[in-house]
């Protein structure tokens, strides 16, 4: 099915009402032409700030689009997803997932993609289209924030295993005296048993690497609290703050050259791995335990569940940066063909990992002399730091080598997607605070992500990493995620919206696209939504229950985070002239009258488009025929 059908009439552009002439011959719009003002004063004065020459651009289009596959593509691919897939049915979850990439996935990063290039607007502007939704993007701003600080946490640790690597022998890959007999060197020959084989009484020097020496773990939080920072983690995490710094200290001025080795890079130590990977012993059923289906997964909720949000974080669409990467593109750039390409290859990517892990994995099961591959895999961190680890201190040639690659990859694949969470905090304090310098925004940002990522490198940090994660911005996500798509596809409405991108692209928008933005996907993240309400329990971390007064500030950062969405639906409406509160409310659902291309020109130009619209419209429905509510809805849809 074609997503988009290609325009062969001429651009309605240039079937706009003529112009009146003045007595000098410059043309003049008439004043009826023009929109009506629906902003106040104070908000107009507001938007005359985003000047064109003041908002920077892509280098060139390449940019954009590698800039995009370095923030979709990253450690969500290589670590979640395989794990994922393996508990959800092995093969048989491509099913699950790949119909929600279809239906969620694809066109919501496609609208994404074409409310930022249409609207040169950041992740708080952009919602110029109805004031009263303008707390979806301060709610979703929060949630990017809390996500940047501890993503950041996770590239210290990818980045002091680098360092590590350059050991001349892999420090986790044997046992130290302080651990005791429990302990099994992850380099043993397969003749003793590994990690959760025989008995809990054993632990792997990888495990006991990690949850000792690296991150001092405490095991519980009511007992020894959160801890204090480690010294080594500290470092690691100001040099991960100030690699992001310096990518981005110019905007995408700079941070557009490095795409190119953040989208690429990882790609070549994935292909060497993959190599390497499928040539070890053991490999192969490795990688036919990860394909493997089981079908009877699919009648399963938590399945469905699991690949929405996969697909979802995945692709990192509705947290803003996909509307503001889109904001620097220049007007009538093809974002259609980029969409399909960034969702094919983040899916495409996703596989590749799951067949590298999963080969290596086999081997560790063939080295630890077990078919039971499921038993040598450990969820979240522990898939990471762990599991890999340990089947590359088993590597008989040269394992710093591919230690150094594999957490190279990795710190890579978390550069690429905090640049692109940093640049949009950045960006809406730009927008925001125009006259400050640029370097100066950058610079406070990081700094402020360095003091608070301090909490995360703790001994009780994983825990707080988990609290957060759910409450900061799993669950605010989901809820912000639904207003977004109502805001868009009823608010603003879908039909406007794919007008829009005919009078922007030139290209008309297929059903497809129409019903997934109107009806599909919000029925769906809202389906996704329940679910999580009705299967909630009380939040743990390895088996143990969060104290209640860790539960409580969880909780209250949801509630503040969601809080957005209300508090500033209140102020659009308060900001609104005096009439009856039906009529404030429907002023606040209305546009801005500056909304649409930035430049002046091509806004009087898209103005007129739009009242050529409403034009051919009136004409070819009657007013009897408008009362029908059926009508209305299919209008509102399919025009």
């Amino acid at each position: 099915m074609k997503d988009l059908k290609a325009k062969t009439a001429p651009s309605s552009r240039h079937s706009a009402p003529k112009l009146e002439s003045s007595t000098s011959g410059e043309s003049l719009l008439k004043p009826s032409m023009l929109p009506k003002a629906l902003a106040s004063s104070e908000q107009e004065e507001e938007h005359l700030h985003l000047d064109l020459k003041s908002r920077d651009n892509w280098g060139s289009s390449l940019e954009f689009l590698m800039s995009c596959i370095a923030l979709s593509v990253g450690l969500g691919n290589v670590w979640r997803f395989p794990f994922t897939a393996l508990e959800n049915g092995g093969g048989a979850f491509l099913v699950p997932y790949l119909t929600v990439l279809f239906v969620v996935g694809k066109p919501i990063y496609y609208m994404e993609m074409l409310l930022g290039q249409f609207s040169s607007r950041g992740i708080v502007q952009v919602f110029d289209f109805a004031p009263l939704m303008r707390g979806v993007g301060y709610a979703q701003l929060l949630a990017l924030g809390v996500l940047a600080t501890y993503y950041a946490s996770v590239m210290a640790l990818t980045l002091r295993y680098f360092f590590d690597s350059f050991a001349a022998v892999l420090p986790w890959s044997y046992c130290r005296p302080e651990w005791g007999d429990g302990c099994v060197s992850a380099a043993s020959d397969g003749h003793q048993p590994l990690v959760g084989q025989l008995s809990r009484n054993f632990s792997s020097s990888s495990q006991l690497y990690l949850q000792r020496i690296v991150l001092n773990e405490t095991e519980s939080l009511a007992e020894h609290g959160i801890g204090y920072p480690s010294a080594s983690l500290a470092l690691m995490l100001a040099l991960s703050w100030l690699t992001v710094t310096l990518i981005i200290i110019r905007g995408v001025k700079s941070s557009g050259k490095a795409s190119y080795v953040l989208a690429l890079f990882p790609y070549v130590v994935m292909f060497i791995l993959l190599v390497r990977s499928l040539t070890l012993p053991g490999a192969y059923d490795g990688v036919m335990y990860f394909l493997t289906p089981q079908w009877d997964k699919l009648l399963e909720p938590e399945v469905w569940y699991n690949a929405v949000t996969q697909v979802f974080f995945s692709l990192a669409v509705c947290f803003g940066v996909i509307i503001m990467y889109s904001s620097y593109n220049r007007f009538g750039h093809n974002v259609y063909r980029d969409a399909n390409i960034v969702t094919t290859l983040d899916t495409f990517t996703s596989l590749l990992s799951g067949v590298i892990i999963f080969g290596i994995l086999g081997n560790l099961a063939y080295e630890s002399g077990t078919k039971d591959i499921g038993s040598v895999v450990r969820a979240g961190p522990g898939l990471a730091f762990i599991s890999y680890p340990e089947a590359i201190a088993k590597f008989k040639m040269m394992p710093q080598i591919f230690s150094l690659l594999f957490f190279g990859m990795l710190f890579m694949l978390g550069v690429g997607s905090n640049v692109g969470m940093v640049s949009c905090i950045m960006t809406v304090l730009k927008d925001k605070f125009v006259n400050a310098k640029l370097w100066l925004i950058v610079v406070g940002l990081s700094l402020t992500g360095f003091i608070v990522g301090l909490i995360y490198i703790t001994p009780g940090g994983q825990h707080i990493v988990t609290l957060l994660d759910f409450h900061g911005v799993t669950f605010v996500s989901l809820v912000s995620a639904i207003f977004e798509l109502v805001a868009v596809g009823w608010i603003y409405g879908t039909k406007r919206l794919c007008q829009d991108a005919e009078y922007m692209l030139n290209i008309k928008t297929s059903k497809y696209y129409r019903i997934c933005w109107s009806i599909v996907t919000p029925l769906v993240m809202t389906v996704i939504l329940l679910y999580t309400l009705f299967t909630m329990r009380p939040l743990s971390y390895n088996g143990q229950e969060f104290p209640l007064p860790y539960r409580v500030v969880g909780w209250c950062i949801s509630a503040f985070i969601i809080g957005q969405l209300f508090y500033w639906a209140c102020h659009a409406n308060y900001k609104q002239p005096k009439g009856s509160l039906k009529c404030r409310i429907s002023n606040s659902v209305k546009p801005h009258s500056d909304w649409g291309p930035l430049d002046s020109k091509q806004l009087i130009d898209y103005q007129m488009f739009r009242r050529n619209q409403k034009d051919v419209a009136a004409s070819g429905a009657g007013l009897k025929q408008r009362r029908w509510l059926c009508y209305s809805v299919g209008d509102r849809i399919f025009g």
